[in-house]
C-alpha cells in the first residue's frame, strides 16, 4: 500500500467547490486565486491516479474516484476542524442553551452534542425539544442561546432575533414504508395523523386537501411528534412534515401516485439570542449537521411555490 499525505487545504478547496457548484466561487470564498485552486485539484488528481471530475453539461460532476475522495475529504476536514476547535476552546467554561424542534432531536442532536462535548469538555449544553413557536418565545424570554425551527407565517420577530435561513426544504406527505393505495373519497376519507391544533402544518395540510377536493378525516392527533410518527408507521394515517431526519419505517409519498396535492417549501431557520465563542462554535456544528441532512435529500421535482414565512416558527 502506497503512503500519501493528502493536503487538507487542497481537500477543502475540492469540497468547497463541490458544495458551491463552482471552483471559481470556491476560490473567492477561500480567499485564493482561481489558478491556485486549479493547481490544488491537479495535485489531488495526481495523488489519486485518476480524474476526480468530468464535464457534465455546463458544469462538472464527480467521477467514481472523485466520489470516494469527496466522502473521505469531508470526514478528514471535519476531524481537523474538531481538533482545532478543541485546542481553541479546551478551557471554555459555562453553559450554552439549545432549542430544537422534535424532528431534529433523534438524529441531529446526538451528533451535534457529541462533537461539541469532545471539543469543549468544560462547557455544558442544555438542550430542549419543543414546538417552533415555543422555541422562538423562549428565545425572546432569554431561555435559549440558539434555536433551530421551521419558519411559518405569523407575527414578526424582534429585530434582535432575525434568523439565518439554513435551507429551503419541501413539505411532503409522509406515510408508512409498507402500505397500499390511499383513499380520499367521501366514502373513504383520507386518514390523517397530525399534531394537536393549533399547528400551522396541520392547517396547511387540511387547506391543501380541501382545495384539491380530497376528502379527509383526522384519524389520530397527538401533542408529540413521536406519537404522530408511531401512528403513521402503524398505518393509522398519513401526515405532512419535511423529509429531514425521517424515522425508519416512514417514507415520502409521491403526490401524483397517491392523488395528493403538491406542497411548497418552508425555510429552516437558526435563531440566536446571544453572541460568544461557545455559541458561535455550537451554531457552526448545527449548520454543518443540517447541511448534511439537506444534502442527503433525494433530488426530485421542484416543489410548488413556498410557504409564507414572516419570522414566526412552525408550532
Amino acid at each position: 500500500m502506497r503512503t500519501l499525505h493528502l493536503d487538507l487545504d487542497a481537500l477543502r478547496s475540492f469540497t468547497t467547490g463541490i458544495a458551491l457548484g463552482s471552483f471559481a466561487r470556491a476560490a473567492v470564498q477561500l480567499h485564493r486565486s482561481t489558478s491556485a485552486v486549479s493547481a490544488q485539484l491537479k495535485k489531488l488528481e495526481q495523488q489519486a491516479g485518476a480524474p476526480l471530475l468530468v464535464r457534465h453539461g455546463r458544469g462538472l460532476a464527480l467521477t467514481p474516484t472523485g466520489e470516494v475522495l469527496h466522502g473521505y475529504a469531508r470526514r478528514l476536514l471535519a476531524l481537523n476542524d474538531e481538533a482545532v476547535a478543541a485546542l481553541d476552546g479546551a478551557h471554555w467554561q459555562g453553559e450554552v442553551r439549545l432549542g430544537l424542534q422534535a424532528e431534529f432531536g433523534e438524529q441531529l442532536l446526538p451528533a451535534v452534542l457529541g462533537r461539541f462535548g469532545r471539543a469543549h469538555p468544560r462547557l455544558q449544553v442544555e438542550a430542549q425539544i419543543a414546538r417552533g413557536a415555543a422555541l422562538v418565545e423562549g428565545l425572546a424570554a432569554g431561555q435559549f442561546d440558539l434555536a433551530l425551527a421551521l419558519a411559518w407565517a405569523g407575527p414578526a420577530l424582534p429585530a434582535s432575533l432575525s434568523p439565518q435561513t439554513l435551507a429551503e426544504v419541501p413539505l411532503c406527505w409522509i406515510g408508512p414504508v409498507v402500505g397500499g393505495a390511499l383513499a380520499g373519497t367521501p366514502a373513504a376519507p383520507l386518514p390523517l395523523a397530525m399534531l394537536d391544533a393549533p399547528c400551522p402544518m396541520r392547517s396547511a395540510a387540511i387547506a391543501a386537501l380541501d382545495a384539491a377536493g380530497v376528502a379527509w378525516r383526522v384519524a389520530f392527533s397527538s401533542a408529540s411528534l413521536a406519537g404522530v410518527w408511531a401512528a403513521v408507521e402503524a398505518g393509522l394515517g398519513i401526515t405532512l412534515r419535511t423529509p429531514l431526519c425521517l424515522p425508519r419505517g416512514l417514507r415520502v409519498l409521491d403526490p401524483q401516485v397517491h392523488g395528493l396535492p403538491a406542497m411548497p417549501t418552508v425555510a429552516l431557520h437558526l435563531h440566536r439570542a446571544s453572541d460568544s465563542p461557545a455559541v458561535d462554535a455550537l451554531a457552526t456544528l448545527v449548520r454543518e449537521a443540517v447541511a448534511t441532512q439537506v444534502a442527503a435529500l433525494p433530488r426530485g421535482r421542484a416543489p410548488r411555490g413556498r410557504a409564507q414565512a414572516s419570522g414566526s416558527s412552525e408550532r
